[in-house]
């Protein structure tokens, strides 16, 4: 009698449990009530926006990747032949240290400061594996915000690549500005730029596009150049150089890099964010360089210590692949000379677009100035059309870009050259 009260208890007792856990579940009570909906990503939704359009005459100038002149993704045979050499050699998969791939570094460093740099051969620098650009300029962000002796304050150019403010926000770091577009002229504010450094405080943080300004494509000259390291020297500001287009603006790679050598030759000790993604198609995998130039070796022997310990709990060590293939471009003879072919023939296209682009628009009977298009280099143009122009070209003509007029040229072809100039002709006119 006692055994089946018992059992009879347990059943009970079960169902008890089961009518609970139920309850419970359902209730599914959040954590997370509070989070709102964040806003869209600017570039990603005129992609998405592009995709819904029907209209078989539609044209994505959002995205910054380099399209042939079928409107294709370009794949370098440069890094279709590092390819097959890696994939022969029977690599393994074992981790690489925090710093990187050696070949990769040692040869980014040559790649920015020049083959017989004086920062090189003394060991002056330290130069670390990054995840592309944005990685390399995560790893800067986070060491400046932890060493930097002076005004932790970055100065960026405005406009400015959009994930700049948020890398050194979420570094810990201010962000502030100073004049760089003139939207009169679509060229460089010479004077408003020199001015606004003139006033940054001492011993502050200035971003410096190398070349290929992103978003506007305005470069200053070289006496520009040297005028701004003047005052950047004067001011003791600590400039850092983000470099995403080395070769990819001129086709010349110490053409591209010349403003970062001339402060070098001027003394100052920089930082510098290096990416191969546009330079050499490597999008998707991801390499790119941190270099941190320092007083001497002994330096830079601490500061590359340092960056470790900040490396290590950000993603321990940079992935093997896209390194081996961006280090076979770099270090074998044939194949870095192919690549310089191609560095010409990308960045020549998108000279071509622009220029083509500018005939037609005349072709077309537009009384505008546009020769800010071919004055701008690099893949992206900013092209003066204001949002409701930019609006009215998209419901229009389907031609899709970002509100503030920015194009990636790169999305233009000698196919769609003439729509375009007529598309840009009739909501300018």
């Amino acid at each position: 009698m006692a055994l089946r009260l018992h059992a009879k208890s347990l059943l009970v007792l079960r169902e008890q449990c089961t009518k609970t856990f139920a309850t419970t579940s359902a209730a599914k009570t959040s954590w997370w009530p509070h989070v709102e909906m964040g806003p869209p990503d600017a570039i990603l939704g005129v992609t998405e926006a592009f995709k819904r359009d029907t209209n078989p005459n539609k044209m994505n100038l959002g995205v910054g990747a380099y399209r042939d002149d079928e409107g294709k993704p370009f794949v370098l045979s440069s890094v279709r032949k590092a390819e097959s050499i890696i994939a022969a050699s029977n690599v393994d998969h074992e981790y690489l240290g925090i710093t990187g791939l050696p070949d990769l570094t040692k040869a980014s460093a040559k790649l920015a400061f020049g083959d017989d740099s004086e920062v090189v051969s003394s060991g002056r620098n330290v130069t670390v594996q990054g995840i592309s650009g944005t990685g390399s300029l995560c790893i800067g962000a986070n060491y400046l915000s932890k060493f930097f002796p002076g005004n932790k304050t970055v100065y960026l150019p405005k406009p400015s690549w959009g994930n700049h403010t948020p890398i050194f926000k979420h570094a810990g770091l201010d962000v502030q500005g100073y004049r760089y577009y003139d939207k009169e002229t679509c060229g460089f504010d010479a004077a408003g730029a020199m001015e606004d450094i003139s006033k940054i405080p001492e011993k502050s943080i200035i971003i410096l596009h190398a070349c290929a300004h992103n978003p506007t494509g305005v470069d200053p000259k070289p006496e520009q150049w040297k005028e701004m390291g003047k005052l950047i020297k004067e001011r003791q500001l600590f400039p850092f150089f983000d470099m995403a287009y080395q070769g990819f603006a001129s086709g010349d790679l110490a053409k591209d890099a010349w403003a970062l050598r001339h402060f070098l030759d001027e003394g100052h000790t920089v930082a510098l964010a290096q990416s191969y993604a546009k330079n050499m198609g490597l999008y998707g995998q991801r390499v790119g360089a941190f270099s941190l130039v320092c007083a001497d070796a002994e330096e830079a022997k601490r500061c590359e210590s340092q960056l470790k310990i900040i490396i290590r709990p950000m993603y321990s060590n940079p992935p093997a692949y896209g390194a081996r293939i961006a280090s076979t471009i770099l270090n074998t003879p044939e194949l870095n000379a192919e690549w310089k072919k191609e560095l010409e023939l990308m960045s020549g296209r998108i000279i071509t677009m622009r220029d083509h682009l500018v005939a037609n628009l005349t072709k077309e009977g537009s009384t505008r100035d546009w020769s800010h298009i071919t004055d701008q280099i690099g893949m992206f143009c900013f092209t003066g059309l204001k949002p409701d122009q930019v609006e009215k070209i998209t419901k229009d003509f389907s031609v899709y870009l970002t509100k503030d007029g920015r194009i990636s040229v790169a999305g233009i072809s000698s196919k769609n050259n003439a729509y375009l100039a007529h598309a840009m002709h009739e909501v300018t006119k």
